[in-house]
């Protein structure tokens, strides 16, 4: 695990795996969906120990706060101690809920084939709410 004294905010939002790829962190920074210190910050913004993160993503809003600065790609259990999720209760209760009901509440039954255009619209406008 290399450690850095000042790393760049997709670099680290995708080292820690709260996204997939790089360029999907960058992408996040560029659309406004990513905030340090309650304020958008650009994917090259860097980042130190101590400042406050918070993305939306897929709905919902996370809050972490970083604990140490890695700047290489590592497994989710070296990654784990290098942040620290201070999302809201309610936050993490509407995930839960949304995750405990996907299956069963997705708008469609289940084996009704593949989704229209229009159906995938409408799943869309439901994950957002």
């Amino acid at each position: 695990m290399a450690v850095n004294d000042k790393v760049r905010i997709d670099k680290y939002l995708w080292s820690i795996r709260l996204y997939k790829t790089r360029t999907l962190a960058a992408d996040a920074c560029k659309e406004n969906k990513v905030k340090l210190n309650g304020v958008n910050c650009k994917a090259s913004a860097d980042i130190k120990v101590g400042d406050e993160v918070s993305l939306k993503k897929d709905g919902f809003t996370w809050s972490y706060k970083i604990l140490a600065l890695i700047a290489s790609r590592v497994s989710a259990v070296l990654a784990q101690p290098c942040y620290e999720n201070t999302t809201p209760e309610s936050e993490l209760n509407k995930y839960k809920e949304w995750f405990d009901n996907k299956s069963a509440n997705e708008l469609r039954e289940r084996g009704a084939g593949r989704p229209t255009k229009r159906d995938r619209r409408d799943i869309d406008k439901f994950k957002e709410i």
